[in-house]
C-alpha cells in the first residue's frame, strides 16, 4: 500500500490562486515529473507531486483486470482524493485545481478525475487511458462542466493502444469534459513540444 509522500515545488500550499497535482509515471519520481513544470505556464501554481511506494502506482499494465492490481490501485486513488481534500481545505476550489501526468501517472490521473468528475481547472494526460481490460463505464459519474482537458498519444505505442485512448476520449465527453485528443505517429514513449505548446495555449493559460 502507498504511503502518503508528497513533493511541493513553487508556491507554499495556500500561498497561490491555483494548484497542478503532477503525477509520475512507472520507475519515475516525483522529482522527474516536477522537472516538467520548468516548460509549463505554471510559475504561479502550487506544484504537488506525490511518490509512489516502490516508484510504481500499481504493479501489473492498466490493461490488466483491474482486481489484479488491488490493493494498489485503490490506494493510489485514495491518495489523489486526500491530496483533492487537502487542497480544498487550504481554500483552493477544484476550479482552480490542475491534474497532471505521463504514462502510468497519466493513467491514474484520468482514472481519478473521470471517477470524480467535476469541474477541474484542466487535465493533461501525456499517453494515458482509462484503466482497466475494459472500459468500466459504471465506475465514472459527474460533471466535468467543460474542463479542458488534454491527452496525447503516440500510434503505436509500445504501452498504450491508441483505441484505449479514443474510448478514453469518448467517456471523457460523456462526463462534458472538452477534450484535446491528439495522437502522433511514431512519437515514441515521450512528451513532445507540440504537446507542451498545447497544454500551455489551452489549460495553463497566461
Amino acid at each position: 500500500m502507498h504511503q502518503k509522500h508528497v513533493m511541493v515545488k513553487g508556491k507554499k500550499l495556500g500561498e497561490a490562486d491555483k494548484v497542478l497535482i503532477m503525477i509520475h509515471g512507472r520507475g519515475a519520481s516525483a522529482e522527474s515529473i516536477l522537472s516538467l513544470a520548468d516548460y509549463l505556464n505554471v510559475n504561479d501554481y502550487t506544484l504537488l507531486a506525490p511518490e509512489a511506494t516502490g516508484n510504481t502506482w500499481y504493479p501489473y499494465s492498466f490493461l490488466a483486470p483491474p482486481f489484479n492490481n488491488e490493493p494498489w490501485l485503490s490506494s493510489a486513488l485514495d491518495i489523489l482524493g486526500e491530496i483533492l481534500e487537502d487542497v480544498n481545505n487550504s481554500g483552493i476550489r477544484s476550479d482552480n485545481t490542475y491534474f497532471l501526468g505521463f504514462s502510468q501517472g497519466a493513467c491514474l490521473t484520468l482514472e481519478f478525475v473521470a471517477r470524480n468528475a467535476q469541474r477541474f481547472g484542466g487535465v493533461a494526460a501525456f499517453t494515458g487511458g482509462l484503466i482497466g481490460d475494459r472500459v468500466y463505464e459504471d465506475n465514472y459519474a459527474g460533471d466535468f462542466g467543460m474542463t479542458p482537458v488534454f491527452i496525447g498519444s503516440s500510434d503505436p505505442d509500445a504501452h498504450i493502444p491508441v483505441a484505449r485512448v479514443h474510448e478514453t476520449t469518448t467517456i471523457l465527453k460523456k462526463l462534458n469534459a472538452n477534450v484535446t485528443e491528439k495522437i502522433y505517429p511514431n512519437m515514441g514513449h515521450t512528451v513532445s513540444e507540440d504537446e507542451i505548446e498545447i497544454v500551455n495555449s489551452t489549460i495553463f493559460t497566461v
